[in-house]
């Protein structure tokens, strides 16, 4: 990569190794307010191409946000990218040191894509449906432990999924209030619920995780969500084609939306038992059903358009 250099930052819960190449150097702060500030000081004196961080869960969040708000080359990659590179140039080993040399090292090999990064609105929007799926887990695993409980401890047991719901309820709220406030999503989220199936909690998924919807074509954003067949051949050998990657909460999401869709919305519906008529097996038809529903919603943002069965039976 040319230019000054690129930067990787490996990230914890109360450190930030860092690794500059070339050069080599190398150094550990905390990461914390001071710590990051030092540390933007660095970058914005330096210069660098590209400063490469893997998503960790949220640790990363506070050190990206300030850098993009000192308009540095951020780049956030998928973990799993990173360890196969390392595997790939012979670094087996794993310490938080060794990690940001190979993060650094990726970064200056494959040059990876500076992506936009979400603004404050939509990361507030993605922290609410982050933290709505954290309260089903929760209602879940009560609901589970309740089932075997005996009856003084499945007392304390139903008052705190009776708490979990009624904070589920205001969270919904707040949710549909929020994106009443802007417009753009208001419009978009309302365009996308005119669809069978699809409902606020999918519509707010699609806006705050999923907003090249309407930006690419059919393959790319079959792709993007994770429902976009991949070919498996080997010389004579024709594999099984496979989903891969792709956006797990979207995908999740869509999922869901597809089960109603195949029993309420008709032109899924059809397509599922055509697809059954076929001889296609439940699950490869049910996939196949998701990537026209991801279709069908691409076609509609990208056109401005309301739910019109006729009209998009063959998208």
């Amino acid at each position: 990569m040319e230019g000054k250099g690129v930067v990787g930052v490996d990230v914890s819960k109360a450190q930030l190794d860092v690794a500059f190449r070339p050069g080599g150097k190398r150094l550990a702060i905390p990461n914390a307010s001071g710590g990051i500030a030092r540390l933007v000081t660095m970058l914005k004196r330096s210069g660098p191409q590209c400063v490469l961080l893997e998503a960790t869960g949220g640790y990363e969040l506070k050190l990206v946000e300030r850098l993009l708000a000192e308009e540095l080359p951020v780049v956030v990659v998928n973990a799993r990218q990173v360890r196969e590179f390392a595997r790939a140039t012979g670094r087996l080993a794993k310490t938080d040191e060794i990690d940001a040399d190979i993060l650094a090292h990726f970064a200056e090999a494959i040059e990876p894509e500076q992506r936009v990064m979400p603004d404050a609105q939509t990361r507030k929007l993605k922290a609410l449906l982050s933290r709505r799926r954290q309260l089903l887990v929760m209602m879940v695993a009560e609901g589970n432990r309740s089932t075997h409980a005996i009856e003084v401890v499945r007392r304390g047991i139903v008052q705190i999924v009776r708490c979990l719901k009624k904070q589920l309820a205001a969270l919904d709220l707040e949710l549909e209030a929020f994106i009443r406030q802007m417009p753009a999503w208001s419009t978009k989220a309302k365009l996308l619920r005119s669809v069978p199936g699809i409902g606020p909690v999918a519509s707010a998924t699609l806006l705050a995780e999923l907003p090249e919807l309407g930006r690419l074509d059919r393959r790319k954003i079959a792709a993007l969500v994770g429902v976009a067949p991949f070919n498996r051949d080997s010389g004579t050998l024709r594999g099984k084609r496979v989903i891969w990657g792709g956006r797990s909460h979207v995908r999740a999401t869509l999922y869901m939306c597809t089960l109603v869709a195949i029993r309420r919305n008709p032109i899924i519906c059809a397509y599922y038992r055509r697809l059954h008529l076929a001889g296609k097996p439940s699950k490869v038809a049910l996939v196949a059903c998701i990537r026209k529903l991801t279709v069908i919603l691409n076609t509609m943002v990208r056109s401005d358009t309301s739910w019109s069965p006729p009209g998009l039976a063959a998208a």
